[in-house]
């Protein structure tokens, strides 16, 4: 057993940079969003740092690049429809798994212990993704960004899934790829496991002092 797991009975992982690479269809919409209000594309490269914090976020640095200056409301809200509209129509066209994932899954959940999924990406996008990749059945529980009042890096989407689950935050472990994810599981008093090729702003997910890192989840299993 890997050393992240002794004493866990249940693992919340994050999803975009962490069991899929999502950038080529978020980056998608959001060129073909900042297309319709007559602005210049981003292109992946960019949308790759600004990844992390929920859709409407996304947008905002999408659009505050283009416009050079934070977007007025009315502006941020007319584009984040746009990205919502365009997203919807083709969420995992190009989205694939990290390669390590589907065995991790499958191996955890085939040793009894409770999968689930918090993700700052709007709920209504997660059972296409997660369906799309032949996966859905690996989680007992999933929460988007929209699910609370709260999310990553507020530790109440851990904390809910623990209360849910009556599994005490000291045997739970949050597994992602970003700072965001390491500051939520710790403020939740969870173990924090981090993976280093997601989306992290650029900067290295070990300088935020995750419990754990593995280079694949496969190393879980």
């Amino acid at each position: 057993m890997h050393p992240s797991l002794e004493g866990i009975t249940l693992i919340c992982f994050d999803l975009d940079g962490t069991l899929v690479d999502s950038v080529p269809d978020l980056a998608a919409a959001v060129d073909l969003a900042l297309a319709d209000l007559a602005l210049p594309v981003a292109g992946e490269a960019r949308v790759r740092d600004w990844v992390g914090n929920g859709s409407r976020v996304l947008v905002e640095r999408a659009l505050t690049s283009a416009l050079g200056q934070p977007p007025e409301a009315e502006r941020l809200e007319a584009a984040h429809a746009r990205f919502l509209h365009h997203y919807g129509q083709a969420p995992n066209a190009r989205t694939r798994l990290y390669p390590g994932v589907r065995e991790a899954l499958e191996g955890l959940a085939a040793r009894g212990l409770t999968l689930t999924l918090v993700t700052n990406k709007p709920a209504a996008f997660i059972a296409p993704i997660l369906g799309g990749l032949g996966i859905e059945g690996c989680f007992a529980r999933c929460l988007g960004g929209d699910s609370l009042a709260e999310k990553k890096p507020h530790p109440a989407p851990l904390l809910a899934m623990s209360d849910h689950f009556e599994v005490p935050p000291s045997r739970c472990l949050m597994v992602g790829d970003s700072r965001h994810d390491i500051a939520a599981g710790k403020a939740a008093g969870f173990r924090t496991l981090a993976v280093p090729y997601g989306y992290n702003h650029g900067e290295p997910v070990a300088a935020s002092g995750p419990d754990g890192l593995v280079e694949s989840l496969a190393e879980l299993v």
